[in-house]
């Protein structure tokens, strides 16, 4: 009974480990998103909600009026986070193929899942602080009225389950 309980700890690490490589992909394309896609909410080239497409940082955030300087801002602190964010995304990308090329017969799967499920969670630590220090960094650039309207925001998006994926990519635990 062992073996079979060691095979199925290894697939839900590895639906774990997909899981996680999905978020990453989600973070990267939010992170590429707002770095590469900032026009002015309305502009021509803009999405649907003011910055570029998808459930990154500009969706909320382009509903908050920022001045010319504020969206400066956000572009730069958005284009210095893009190269460690793609370095995850790499990273846990490979992670998957690597599990993926592993067949489940294969006699060094179980410490092939345990390797991948090990380096995610590590990649998914590091992608997590540095998420929270981009979200630190741009509401410094608030000011307190727009930190005031982003709360509120943020509050309606957790509220509504039938909406898609909001900061981050993710959407609410209860939606899940």
């Amino acid at each position: 009974m062992k073996p079979m309980r060691s095979v199925f700890a290894g697939i839900l690490m590895a639906g774990g480990a997909l899981l996680t490589a999905t978020s990453a992909l989600s973070t990267a394309a939010a992170a590429d998103d707002a770095a590469t896609a900032m026009p002015a909410p309305g502009a021509p080239g803009a999405g649907p909600h003011g910055w570029g497409h998808g459930g990154g940082p500009g969706r909320l955030f382009s509903k908050l009026g920022l001045s010319a300087d504020q969206q400066a801002s956000m572009k730069s602190i958005m284009t210095a986070a893009k190269p460690q964010m793609k370095s995850l995304h790499d990273q846990m990308r490979a992670n998957h193929l690597k599990l993926m090329q592993t067949k489940p017969d294969d006699p060094n799967y179980g410490n092939v899942v345990a390797e991948v499920a090990q380096s995610n969670a590590t990649l998914a630590s590091q992608r997590t602080t540095h998420a929270a220090e981009l979200r630190h960094q741009m509401y410094a650039v608030l000011t307190p009225a727009q930190k005031t309207q982003l709360t509120a925001l943020e509050a309606q998006w957790a509220a509504n389950p039938h909406h898609g994926p909001g900061p981050g990519g993710h959407r609410p635990p209860e939606a899940q």
